[in-house]
C-alpha cells in the first residue's frame, strides 16, 4: 500500500493508492494539480489551496483526502451501489478482512462488487476492464 503526502502552505493532500478506483475525477477536475502522466503526479503549485481542497473533496473513493480535516464520529453511514461499479460506503467504519481490523476515517470507501479487484475488499477499478454489469 502506497501512501503519499503532498503539501502546500498549510494544506496536505494524502493519497492512498490501495483505495483509489481510478475514476479520474481529480485529473479531469483539476489537471493543473493532478496529472498521472507526470512525476510526481500531484503538483501542489498548480492551483490555490482552496481549489485543491474543493477537488480533493470530490474524490469518490476517499483515496485523496486532506490531512487535518475533522471526522465526525456521529456521522450517518450511507451505502450506495454504483451502477456497474463498486459499493460506496460513506462515513467512518472499521473493516475486518483476513483477520485484520482497519479503522477507516475516509469520507467514502469503495468496496469491490465485481470480484476482479486485486485489492479486495476494496475496489481498484477492475470492473471497467472486465465490463462488469451489475
Amino acid at each position: 500500500m502506497a501512501i503519499k503526502h503532498y503539501t502546500k502552505d498549510n494544506v496536505t493532500v494524502k493519497w492512498q493508492s490501495d483505495i483509489c478506483i481510478h475514476s479520474e475525477k481529480c485529473f479531469h477536475g483539476l489537471s493543473e494539480v493532478f496529472n498521472p502522466k507526470q512525476r510526481p503526479w500531484v503538483n501542489m503549485d498548480g492551483a490555490s489551496s482552496e481549489e485543491i481542497i474543493a477537488q480533493v473533496n470530490k474524490c469518490p473513493s476517499g483515496a485523496l483526502s486532506i490531512l487535518g480535516e475533522s471526522q465526525d464520529s456521529e456521522q450517518e453511514i450511507i451505502i450506495e451501489t454504483m451502477s456497474n461499479g463498486p459499493l460506496m460506503v460513506y462515513g467512518n467504519m472499521k473493516v475486518k478482512h483476513d483477520g485484520k481490523e482497519i479503522t477507516k476515517t475516509n469520507k467514502v470507501t469503495a468496496f469491490c462488487r465485481c470480484g476482479a479487484s486485486e485489492n479486495k475488499p476494496y475496489c481498484d477499478g477492475a470492473h471497467k476492464k472486465i465490463d462488469f454489469i451489475g
